[in-house]
């Protein structure tokens, strides 16, 4: 089986929680199903699940090259020497990323409200930007868009190789095969 739920904000990505946040067992009802990868509690979007372990290391191990693209907010306005150095890789603590496919993007019209919604300034501008990886380190994305000056804001899963978000809602599950 595999499932494509589309993660809210504030949800973990494991089925209960000591704490009593928010987990996926609130919009997953198969049962026996795991998140195959992760996104943060702070992220969002594109979520799959399935209860093959085959299929789950096919989709998260690295050797595999499933490509997966990001809808990503960040604080002030981007500019071209910051898209290529995502493109050409940035240097993190934990060692050089591989080279993204780094677009700048429009904030599209069909996205949902954040709750809580992303902090306003006036005096700074945000941007949005479409970036691509061929590997899922921890908080990868996050820590590439500080690394070129721009701290992401907010962040939305839109792809995992073939697997797109599509027009789910936030909470929203849909069975992709049995």
């Amino acid at each position: 089986m595999l499932i494509a739920l589309n993660k809210p904000y504030g949800v973990l990505c494991q089925f209960t929680d000591a704490d009593g946040r928010r987990t996926l067992a609130e919009f997953v009802r198969q049962k026996d199903v795991y998140a195959a990868g992760r996104l943060d509690h702070d992220s969002e979007g594109l979520l799959l699940l399935t209860d093959d372990g085959q299929l789950a290391h096919r989709l998260t191990d690295p050797r595999h090259k499933q490509d997966k693209t990001y809808l990503v907010q960040v604080d002030g306005e981007i500019d071209e020497p910051a898209l290529q150095a995502l493109r050409r890789g940035v240097l993190l603590n934990d060692g050089p990323t591989l080279p993204a496919i780094a677009e700048p993007a429009l904030e599209p019209d069909w996205l949902w409200p954040r709750d809580p919604p992303v902090r306003f300034r006036k005096a700074i501008p945000t941007s949005w930007l479409s970036l691509t990886l061929r590997e899922g380190r921890n908080r990868q994305v996050r820590r590439m868009t500080a690394a070129v000056g721009f701290p992401t804001l907010r962040l939305i899963r839109m792809r995992i190789g073939e697997h797109a978000l599509g027009c789910l809602a936030p909470g929203e599950t849909k069975v992709l095969a049995d």
